[in-house]
């Protein structure tokens, strides 16, 4: 098709659109980049629309925008349908803030558990085990010192023999667990 000129692309025209593709479609400017010749556009078809409520429903911020970037060469034809007001208009849009506010909050909650996670002043090693024990125990940092269900108590150099605290049963868990991690830690390390 024969390049378009800008304004027949003006942000906010309302276009029907047929691409060489066989889609068909009524959709609003946004934008248009005459240099890689791309339309970004509203979706406006009441089908659409149609479709969009019976799968996915009304949410309570109201329904979302489809928005398509197509190549101009796509378009087969189109017909304009008139101007519609500015669909960048800030005033007309909806922020869900309590919904937008409960991500972040999950978002931090979920760093600081990752954070609580890495030991500081450790090494590679200390890391290493506490990731292996984490796996199949609960575990915490105290500083550099390894806390296992919150009662045993795993000092560097990390070695079994360096397990204290908590009751026997647990405390021999715990050297069980570590023996077998530090070895198969051990034999991962010789293998690469």
């Amino acid at each position: 098709m024969e390049a378009f000129n800008n304004e027949e692309f003006a942000i906010g025209c309302a276009l029907s659109i047929k691409t060489t593709l066989g889609d068909e479609f009524e959709a609003q400017v946004i934008a248009y980049d005459k240099p890689s010749n791309i339309l970004v556009l509203h979706i406006l078809a009441a089908i659409y629309l149609l479709i969009y409520f019976l799968f996915e429903g009304v949410s309570a911020s109201g329904p979302k925008r489809d928005i398509r970037l197509l190549k101009a060469n796509y378009i087969k034809e189109f017909s304009f349908l008139g101007q519609n007001q500015d669909p960048l208009d800030t005033s007309k849009c909806y922020l869900d803030l309590s919904s937008l506010q409960a991500r972040e909050d999950s978002a931090l909650r979920q760093a600081e558990i990752d954070a609580e996670r890495f030991g500081i002043g450790v090494t590679a090693e200390a890391q290493n085990i506490f990731d292996a024990l984490s796996k199949t125990l609960p575990v915490r940092w105290d500083k550099t010192v390894i806390v296992v269900m919150n009662e045993v108590r795993v000092s560097s150099p990390y070695l079994p023999e360096s397990v204290a605290g908590g009751t026997p049963a647990a405390n021999e868990r715990v050297r069980k667990v570590l023996e077998l991690e530090r070895k198969r830690l051990q034999s991962r390390n010789t293998g690469q």
